[in-house]
């Protein structure tokens, strides 16, 4: 597994245990990486701010998601980072 597939765990470990700053603050390092900027979609969907989710699920090329349940969504982005190992 390549470091940018360990932080981006590390952010998901974080978002699910409630730190949202902590995996913020870690994905936004990576803004370019399609993955990073996934989960900050999912980010900005727990914190209420459903555009600046939009903004980054277009980024990301997964407006598809922006109806799912984001604890259930990055699960799914665990699977997929896992995958890209």
């Amino acid at each position: 597994m390549n470091s940018l597939s360990r932080e981006l765990l590390i952010a998901i470990d974080l978002a699910e245990a409630g730190d949202w700053d902590g995996a913020h603050n870690l994905v936004q390092e990576y803004e370019d990486d399609v993955m990073a900027a996934w989960i900050h979609a999912v980010l900005h969907k727990i914190e209420g701010d459903l555009g600046n989710a939009g903004y980054w699920y277009r980024r990301a090329g997964r407006i598809d998601r922006v109806g799912d349940e984001p604890q259930a969504e990055l699960r799914v982005i665990r699977e997929h980072i896992g995958f890209k190992s």
